[in-house]
């Protein structure tokens, strides 16, 4: 497992316009609520010129999967992309008003199935395209369908992990795992399955630390996340892995970390949706432990 080059994947609204008659670019809209505002109504309202609206649940999600939100597999992943009009020879640019949040979900399948190297974020996304007045569209642009491949045979097998993997993480002591949902979430106030409360032994770290919610909602530098995340006891060195709800929080929170320079970070993407409603697997209330939250 390796540390990604920010550089490399992030992207600048000023990058973005410059590219804007750039047909290997295709820009994604990834706004998704689950406060009962409708993601696409939103796009519908004003989008980033030349940005189709992309519905990570219709994507990244697998239809017969019981447990919500698991990954599909490559085959549907790919078929769903090449009927958006993405193929191989496309560059995507996703954004969303939550700083990536989305984005990552989209981000965590590629990099599973070994096609990060298609993916650019856009830094800030809406929110900073909107603060700095940008154009704004209410086209919806068409794509003639594409062929998008996805490897298959050189998925990255430790990038996700599933309910067993986290009991043995526990069990040993291998890994730091970290529950990035909400305080009230991680306590067992607000229950969102069958079963309130956390993994036993997590630790808690806000996935919003990582960056600059209250401003542009850009990045936070490595340096900064880098020592919000220490307060919980992870360093560059330490195996990570997170979870939130849907495995959209834990998804962005392992794409800073490895921005940040903590190259062994893997997802539990069934999360909460799994484990808050399996009774055969233990849950923890409260905080004891002042340092389990940051």
């Amino acid at each position: 497992m390796t540390t990604i080059d920010r550089e490399r994947l992030l992207v600048s609204t000023s990058w973005l316009v410059d590219r804007s008659d750039d047909p290997s670019i295709r820009i994604l809209d990834c706004r998704y609520y689950f406060d009962g505002r409708d993601g696409y109504a939103e796009y519908r309202r004003g989008h980033i010129p030349g940005a189709r609206y992309f519905d990570w649940t219709k994507v990244t999600v697998d239809p017969d999967d019981p447990i919500a939100y698991r990954l599909a597999p490559a085959e549907y992943i790919a078929g769903r992309l090449g009927e958006l009009g993405i193929g191989d020879e496309h560059t995507i640019v996703g954004y969303d008003d939550e700083g990536g949040h989305f984005v990552a979900r989209l981000w965590l399948t590629l990099a599973r199935y070994g096609r990060a190297d298609r993916l650019r974020i856009l830094d800030g996304g809406w929110t900073r395209w909107v603060q700095e007045g940008r154009a704004v569209s209410t086209d919806e642009p068409t794509w003639p369908p594409a062929r998008f491949t996805l490897p298959g045979l050189h998925p990255d097998p430790d990038l996700v992990v599933d309910a067993d993997e986290v009991l043995q993480a526990i069990a040993e002591g291998s890994a730091v795992v970290l529950d990035v949902r909400r305080f009230s979430e991680y306590s067992g106030e607000e229950v969102r399955a069958r079963r309130g409360g956390h993994v036993p032994g997590a630790r808690h770290w806000f996935w919003q630390q990582s960056l600059e919610w209250d401003g542009d909602r850009t990045f936070r530098s490595a340096e900064a996340v880098l020592a919000s995340v220490r307060r919980v006891g992870v360093g560059p060195e330490t195996p990570v892995i997170t979870y939130c709800h849907g495995g959209v929080r834990a998804a962005h929170a392992a794409l800073a970390l490895r921005m940040a320079g903590v190259a062994n970070v893997r997802v539990y993407v069934g999360s909460w949706a799994e484990w808050g409603n399996r009774d055969d697997l233990p849950i923890a209330l409260g905080s004891a432990d002042p340092t389990v939250s940051c």
